[in-house]
């Protein structure tokens, strides 16, 4: 990924974490996130 890319997510995930109180509606969010510029499926690599 482009290094503004990886900026972008990594200053997204931490306003979501201070925004949102429920750890499962952080992850949540969190994978939509990343699913926008990531094209395979995120689950399996989290399970692997």
């Amino acid at each position: 990924m482009a290094k503004s890319v990886r900026k972008f997510i990594r200053r997204e995930k931490a306003r979501i974490r201070r925004e949102i109180f429920d750890p499962k509606k952080q992850d949540e969010s969190i994978i939509k996130l990343i699913s926008r510029f990531i094209k395979t499926d995120i689950k399996s690599k989290n399970e692997s």
